[in-house]
Formats: C-alpha cells, sequence, structure tokens
C-alpha cells in the first residue's frame, strides 16, 4: 500500500484498500506536498499568460469555486433527504416484517373453508426472502444450492447507515434453526469519504456454526495410498463457494509487498464484488 516509502499510495486507495491510522497520517502529509507542488505549477502557467487570457481564466475558476460551494450545499441536503426518508420508510419495513413473519394477517383472509390442515398452520409467506434474493442478478450468483435450506430460516433485512464512521450497515434476522446459533448476521461498510464511495474497510459477523453444519467449507475423504500404514480415510477441510461467505470479506495485508499483482487484482475484484453485493 505504499510507493516505495512510507507513503500510501494514491491508486491503492482509490481501488478501496484499508488504511491504518499511520496510513492515513502519510496520505495527509503527502497530498498536502503535491497540492503545494500543483499550485506553484499553475502559479508558473498564469504569469505566462497574457493579461486578457489572465482575466478570463480567473472568471474561470471563480465559476469553479461558485460551482464547489453549490455541490457542497447538495450533498448536505442529499443526505439530510436521506434520513428523512429512511425514517419514512422505517413503517413500511416493519409492515413487510410483520406480514412475511406471518406476525401481522392480512385483513380479509379467514381460516377454514377449503384449506388443508398444513395450509391453515402455514403464517406469513414462506422462503420469502430467499426468493427475493434468488430474483436478484447479483445475489443469485452467490446462493449456493446447499445454501437454500440455510436462507429459509431468514425473516428479515434491514439496512441502516451509520455516522460514525460513514457507511452504511446490512442485518440479516433469521429464525432459530439447525445450521449456526446467530440469530442476526451483520455487515458493516465503513468509508473514507461515503459521497466518493471509496471503500476503506468491511467488517462481517463470525457466523458460530453447529458441528458438522458449515456452509462454507466442504470435508473430503480420501483413501490412503497403496502402501500406506494409514488404513483410515483421510479427511480433510477445504473453503468452498456459498452466500455465507458474504460475512467473511476479503482483507487487504497491510504491506503490498505481501502480495504479488495477479493476487492484488483478485483481491480487488473480491472487494468491488462484496460491495457490489452489499
Amino acid at each position: 500500500m505504499t510507493d516505495g516509502g512510507n507513503v500510501p499510495d494514491l491508486a491503492a486507495v482509490d481501488a478501496k484498500t484499508q488504511l491504518t491510522a499511520e496510513d492515513k497520517a502519510a496520505l495527509v502529509l503527502s497530498l498536502k506536498s503535491k497540492l503545494e507542488r500543483l499550485v506553484a505549477q499553475h502559479t508558473d502557467v498564469l504569469e505566462s499568460l497574457a493579461p486578457k487570457v489572465r482575466k478570463r481564466v480567473d472568471l474561470l475558476r471563480d465559476i469553479q469555486s461558485k460551482h464547489d460551494e453549490l455541490e457542497a450545499k447538495f450533498i448536505e441536503e442529499r443526505a439530510a433527504l436521506e434520513a428523512k426518508y429512511q425514517k419514512l420508510y422505517e413503517p413500511l419495513y416493519s409492515k413487510r416484517c410483520g406480514i412475511v413473519t406471518g406476525v401481522v394477517e392480512v385483513d380479509g383472509i379467514t381460516k377454514g373453508g377449503d384449506e388443508t390442515l398444513a395450509e391453515q398452520k402455514e403464517k406469513g409467506v414462506p422462503d420469502f426472502w430467499l426468493n427475493a434474493m434468488k430474483n436478484n442478478e447479483i445475489l443469485a450468483e452467490e446462493i449456493q444450492k446447499r445454501d437454500e435450506e440455510a436462507l429459509k430460516y431468514l425473516k428479515n433485512i434491514k439496512w441502516c447507515r451509520i455516522d460514525d464512521p460513514k457507511g452504511f450497515k446490512i442485518e440479516f434476522s433469521f429464525d432459530t434453526n439447525p445450521f449456526f446459533k446467530n440469530s442476526v448476521l451483520t455487515k458493516t461498510y465503513h468509508m473514507i469519504d461515503e459521497n466518493e464511495l471509496i471503500l476503506e474497510k468491511t467488517i462481517g459477523t463470525e457466523i458460530e456454526w453447529y458441528p458438522g453444519k458449515c456452509l462454507t467449507q466442504k470435508v473430503l475423504q480420501k483413501k490412503p495410498k497403496k502402501g500406506s500404514k494409514q488404513t483410515k480415510p483421510i479427511i480433510k477441510t477445504e473453503d468452498c463457494e456459498s452466500f455465507f461467505n458474504f460475512f467473511n470479506p476479503p482483507q487487504v495485508p497491510e504491506n503490498d509487498e505481501e502480495i504479488d499483482e495477479d493476487t492484488a487484482e483478485q483481491l480487488q475484484d473480491q472487494m468491488e464484488q462484496d460491495y457490489n453485493i452489499g
């Protein structure tokens, strides 16, 4: 993450890398130095212009300054507007959750009639979130067949903005299930500058899998080689594709010298995909 010294590489920052406190301090100094050099360069350029042209450039700079002021005001008002509507959405989300889980019944529905006993016992909308996620183009690619049974226990998904640090959080609420102990799995995205959508890091809940139920790993059994003193099958555990890998996001090493170019590119793709899912 450095450019040969102790200063973070700006290209790596734009690629959504994780910054330490030391990196951030070095980055600020680096940016300040670069800006000072740019100002000096611009001053030299302006002084080389003809007086009439210099006046026109000064007016253009004044126009840009006013544009920046308006943009800053727009960003501020947009954040306030988003916060306002987030509160207005909440009652709708709560009502949706009640209907999906069967806590709230829809007007006009009566028990009995031609329903079977199983239909009478059925509450809410079974597999609502599983089907909703499978109908999302990005999420559908992440959900494996073996994930589906666990995702049937998903009863609600909530998104909320966080201010300190800036970013957002997604909460997945589950009914009691035979796969893991957690009732809520969360994924939190920390942004360096939310308006520029530069991802600093992501944090996921550590899933407490029940024995033999981990969906992010598979157990392989291999026969021992001929002539080997080992007679029992060799048991090996391997990581495998699963939607639940979403809660174990990729992490960027503090020193980019630890990874080669191909690994770095692969890591960047993983982080971009992780952000797109969120």
